[in-house]
Formats: structure tokens, sequence, C-alpha cells
């Protein structure tokens, strides 16, 4: 389960107990922070947490300043200065030397559209989405919150707008989209206005081409990733719900009556890992034309192995293309001196990530600058 599905799972159980409740939102991140621009915690009147909006060290005043927002029924803006090393509980002891804006918005649950209704809409939706916060850094200011769900063609989802704003945040999603990246804008009209355009991406979908002990393995630790797994085998005694638990997608048969059936898109990973080598090759020949729509395809087992595979279709005169051999990792895995199913499975996750990341997937103590790459961390200047 993701993040914010634990949270919408902790929003539904809260309103049918009819316990109130706030949502803390990070709307800015200015130097460095533990938790970036985007990071949520659901906070109930009891002060039961789901979700983070650091390491730990703001919830205990999150709790505070979220419960002073629910009895004034108010949404608040909180500025967390981590720089300040006369603050005892901020400063010196947290050691992030950042500035960190919190919005934090009581929740309405009469009302169709409150945020955490907004974050449903981004779970369900198969494309990017835009959540649209505004907010004001002006002390005392009234916060808008978080009011509009946009798609990756910027049709609006949910939420609503006036039509005067219409054109610049139309605008600013599109360029969120284009980007790939949150964004920020500050809004000049009546009173100056900061805008936050979070981008979400539905989570990684995972292919697994085998049902066996390392597959289950794999499965699991992408399920506590929140990512979405398809596992696809010619063995039912292998691929069932018994064996592979949480939601999984079986899909079981023959390569070629399960290769049109494989989830495909920007996000989508597959591993190639049956130990089956005709199997594998099978599927490998039906995935060839397709390798456009993968971003990751990993092959376990030696190089040796693959180069077999590239030998049996060579001499079926398929040609791969360079940008193919790109997309294909084999050996698959990040080099981690993996070897139990459970190790294998870290390695393999840790280099689908950072593909999808376009990391580098190497030591962090070896990179050059700030760990969060901030290029959009500064407010761009929009004239309403």
């Amino acid at each position: 389960m993701s993040e914010l599905e634990g949270i919408i799972a902790a929003y539904d159980a809260l309103r049918n107990q009819g316990i109130p409740s706030v949502l803390a939102t990070v709307v800015h991140v200015e130097g460095s922070a533990f938790r970036q621009a985007g990071a949520r915690m659901l906070i109930s009147a009891e002060g039961r947490m789901t979700g983070a909006i650091s390491g730990g060290c703001l919830e205990g005043d999150a709790l505070k300043k979220a419960l002073l927002a629910l009895h004034q029924v108010q949404n608040k803006l909180v500025t967390y200065d981590t720089n300040d090393e006369e603050d005892a509980v901020l400063g010196a002891q947290l050691g992030c030397n950042g500035i960190i804006q919190v919005l934090f918005e009581p929740l309405d649950y009469s009302k169709a559209d409150n945020p955490v209704e907004l974050l449903r809409r981004v779970v369900q939706s198969t494309e990017a989405t835009v959540l649209v916060v505004r907010f004001r850094l002006k002390k005392k200011a009234e916060q808008v919150g978080t009011k509009i769900v946009l798609s990756s063609s910027v049709e609006l989802l949910s939420g609503s707008y006036e039509s005067r704003q219409a054109g610049i945040i139309e605008a600013g999603a599109r360029r969120a989209i284009e980007l790939q990246q949150s964004r920020f804008e500050t809004w000049f009209e009546e009173e100056e206005e900061q805008v936050f355009y979070n981008l979400l991406v539905p989570p990684p979908q995972l292919v697994l081409i085998g049902a066996g002990n390392d597959a289950q393995r794999l499965a699991e630790l992408a399920g506590i990733l929140g990512w979405r797994v398809t596992v696809v085998d010619g063995r039912a005694s292998h691929a069932n719900p018994q064996r592979f638990a949480g939601g999984c997608q079986l899909i079981i048969g023959k390569p070629e009556q399960v290769a049109d059936q494989l989830p495909m898109g920007r996000q989508t990973a597959v591993v190639l890992m049956t130990h089956n080598f005709p199997y594998d090759v099978a599927l490998f020949r039906c995935l060839l034309p397709r390798m456009s729509e993968l971003r990751y395809l990993g092959i376990m087992g030696p190089r040796k192995r693959f180069e077999r595979m590239l030998e049996e279709l060579e001499e079926e005169s398929k040609v791969i293309a360079a940008t193919q051999l790109d997309r294909i990792y084999a050996p698959v895995g990040l080099d981690l001196g993996a070897e139990q199913p459970s190790e294998i499975a870290l390695a393999i996750l840790a280099e689908v990530m950072a593909c999808f990341n376009e990391a580098e997937g190497g030591s962090l103590r070896a990179k050059k600058g700030p760990i969060h790459d901030r290029r959009s961390n500064h407010f761009e200047i929009k004239q309403g």
C-alpha cells in the first residue's frame, strides 16, 4: 500500500467513526529537508498520524498546529525554519538547514471535494495528475488550500476554480506535465498568492514473468512500496492467489497467449525470471515489437544466458535496435552482492527505481551537490 493509499484508508476509518481530522501537506521547501514538497500526513483529533512530513522531527509540533486548525476550523500555513540553531526543537537538533512550509487543512467530511477526496481521485487515476494547492506566505493571510485535480490532458477531474483563473491554472498544470515535475508559481492579483502544482504519477507497474519463489519475494517487496504487480506463468500450480496474495494480477498461459495482456506504459517494468529458457525466449520475442512502450526490461540469469537469447533471435533474423538494447537490463539488478531471494528482490527493485527516476543508483556519498533535485523549488512569477 502506498503512503497516499494509507492516508485515504485512515481517512475513511475516521470519517466512519465521526472523528475529525486534518491533512498536513508540505507545500514548499527551501534548502535541505527530510521530506520534499508533496509529503502528506493525516492527523486525527485523537492524535493518530498516518503518513509523514519529516523524519519524525516536526510531527510533535505538527500535531499541536493541526489541533489548533481543527479548533478554529481554518486552514493554516506554518513555517518551520530549521536554520535556526537557537531553536532547541527545530534548529540544531534537526540538522536539516532548510525552511519548510506546511499547510494544515481541517477536513469537512460532507464535501465531496475536500483535500483527501481529491487525493482519492489522484490514486484512482491511471495517468499523471496535477493537484493544485494555493497558499499565501504572508502571515495571517487566508489560505485557499487544496482545490483542484487536473489530468495529464489538463481536463478537470475534480474541484473548481473561477473562470478568470482557468487560463493560468491550466497553463501551470500543463507546464508541470511537460517537465514531468512539480513546480511553483507566485500570482499577483488582488493579493500575492503562491501556487503549488503537485505532479503525481501512478505507481510503477511491475510485471513478473515467472512465479517461482524469487518472484514471490519480489512481489511482496513491490507491494510494500505500493507498486502494482502482475505475475505471468504457464503453470497454474505456481501463479495462484495462495502464493501471490495482496492484489497481484495473475495471468496464466503460453507466451503467445499472454503477451497482449501485459500492462505497458511509461511506468511499467518487466522482469523475465521463469528459469525456463524456452519460455523466456518466447516471451522476449513477443515483447520486442512493444519495447517502445516499455521503460525497463530485466532478464534474470548470467550474461551468457542473455547472449544466447540474442543469438537465437538473430538466427531468426530478428534485429534488436540500439534503442531497444538500452531498455534491457541483463543481468538484472544492481550489484549489491545479493544472494538470497529477498536480497535479489531488493537489488532488482532498486535498479527499476533508479531507472524510473533517471538516477545513477550509486552511493549518495559520491553524489555532488544536494541529495534532492531542487530545480523546481523556485517560484515563477505570474501576473493575474
